[in-house]
């Protein structure tokens, strides 16, 4: 992994996705990656659409709503939804659009290893591990074709850091069915 960014940069960790719906795994890894590796905030940005996945089950608005509902207590975490304002839905243009606001920021891009088997598919993904360390948390079932895939295989230990922490079973799909 990238060793630390400048000193004097504030550390905060996107953690994207529909949210469809929020959830205490969202919550605890957010949790866990402000912790180890010392972030002032986590920006939860919702996105309208997943290019991957089905359409949502919930509208926007209503996932936004629940995703700022169960984070009331975890003040460092903020609910944002940026597809509007900066015209795209692509994880770089995020990243880009952050940087021009603040160019002392450093970006910790936090996944679930389900999105790393296919993270070679994103729009400008190799741009966006150089612009940022990219923190992949364990999920239930995924870490072997994970650790298997091109990204992992191309970016461990230089902006990639595996994490392994205790997993919540559960997932949004899974919430969905309740």
């Amino acid at each position: 992994m990238r060793e630390p960014f400048k000193k004097n940069h504030k550390k905060i960790g996107i953690l994207g996705g529909t949210f469809d719906p929020a959830h205490i795994g969202h919550i605890k890894i957010s949790t866990e990656a402000k912790k180890k590796f010392k972030l002032d905030s986590i920006i939860w940005a919702v996105t309208k659409k997943n290019p991957f996945k089905i359409k949502s089950k919930l509208n926007l608005n209503s996932r936004i709503k629940y995703a700022k509902k169960i984070i009331k207590k975890k003040k460092f975490i903020k609910v944002k939804f940026y597809e509007s304002k900066i015209k795209s839905n692509k994880t770089i243009d995020l990243i880009n659009h952050l940087k021009k606001i603040n160019k002392k920021l450093d970006i910790y891009f936090i996944m679930g290893a389900d999105n790393l088997i296919n993270f070679h598919k994103w729009y400008k993904w190799k741009l966006i591990s150089k612009k940022c360390n990219i923190l992949v948390f364990d999920r239930q079932g995924y870490k072997a074709k994970s650790l298997k895939s091109i990204t992992f295989k191309l970016l461990n230990n230089k902006s990639l850091k595996f994490v392994k922490f205790k997993k919540v079973h559960i997932s949004s799909s899974q919430l969905r069915k309740i």
